[in-house]
């Protein structure tokens, strides 16, 4: 039986995100455009990566106008939060702890990034900001 094709975002799929959130509403020649700026890559690819990503529905297309414009279906942050749930689901049996300990255990935090786990902690366990 085939694998049924994945909703999230591949790494290409995620660049061109980027660019939807950071520049907003944007043609398919200035998506293009941006990413050429770091990759090798032709514009035809663009196009077809723009299509998929409209039937995984991680894009929207406005046909009303000419040249078609592209947005982010959503947000930076509700990606990374749909991303992030499937990864603690998949890779760490559902535990965050797990997920947690794994990010802090693999790469050494920076003071800022210690000091902000900190205050969200403090916060979560119901303490005064």
């Amino acid at each position: 039986m085939p694998r049924q094709p994945s909703s999230q975002p591949t790494e290409v799929e995620l660049q061109i995100l980027r660019v939807l959130w950071e520049q907003g509403p944007s043609t398919a020649r200035e998506v293009h455009n941006r990413l050429s700026e770091n990759r090798d890559t032709n514009y035809s690819t663009t196009v077809k990566m723009l299509s998929v990503m409209l039937e995984k529905k991680l894009v929207n297309r406005d046909d009303s106008v000419r040249p078609q414009v592209f947005r982010a279906a959503r947000s930076q942050q509700q990606t990374q939060q749909r991303m992030l749930k499937d990864l603690v689901h998949n890779a760490y049996d559902g535990s965050i702890g797990s997920l947690v300990l794994q990010a802090l255990s693999s790469k050494r935090a920076s003071r800022e990034d210690l000091a902000e786990i900190h205050r969200l902690l403090h916060e979560l366990e119901g303490g005064e900001k």
